[in-house]
């Protein structure tokens, strides 16, 4: 696959409609707005149910630092991946890390929800809350990232 950096004029797609120039590559404004719309549905949601849970404050605080660190983590992660697929330069330590990082995230929330004395509806609503922030998260960045790239080639 090409990189989006070795583009030039002669070889860009873009569509023109009318007077409207459009590069394909650049994400649409609906796809943003439905990436950042699923990242606060999953962060809010996730931290309402926080804030009306029948647990002690340091429980709590585990759960909501679990999705801090996995939050960072799967950012990490896409951006160490698409830095590689570009040709940039990410070591093999970073690379490993942020790999690590967020598969940890994801075992710690597994093992707390497992051992929690919590509702079974309960422990699904923090799995699917995490797993849509996740998700969302690495498209929001990824929408981010495509964007800025497309940006600065149009300058």
């Amino acid at each position: 696959m090409e990189s989006l950096q070795h583009r030039t004029e002669e070889n860009s797609p873009i569509i023109k409609h009318g007077d409207n120039v459009r590069n394909p590559f650049k994400p649409t404004a609906a796809f943003i707005g439905a990436s950042w719309f699923a990242l606060l549905t999953g962060v809010v949601g996730y931290c309402i149910g926080l804030w009306n849970a029948s647990m002690e404050l340091n429980e709590k605080g585990y759960y909501f630092t679990i999705l801090l660190f996995g939050l960072f983590a799967v950012i990490s992660v896409q951006k160490s991946v698409r830095d590689r697929a570009e040709g940039l330069a990410v070591t093999d330590l970073y690379y490993g890390l942020s790999w690590f990082a967020t598969i940890a995230a994801m075992v710690l929330l597994t093992i707390g929800l497992w051992n929690a004395d919590l509702a079974r509806s309960e422990k699904g609503f923090y799995a699917m809350a995490f797993c849509l922030s996740m998700f969302s998260a690495i498209a929001v960045q990824k929408n981010t990232r495509d964007a800025k790239l497309i940006d600065d080639k149009e300058l």
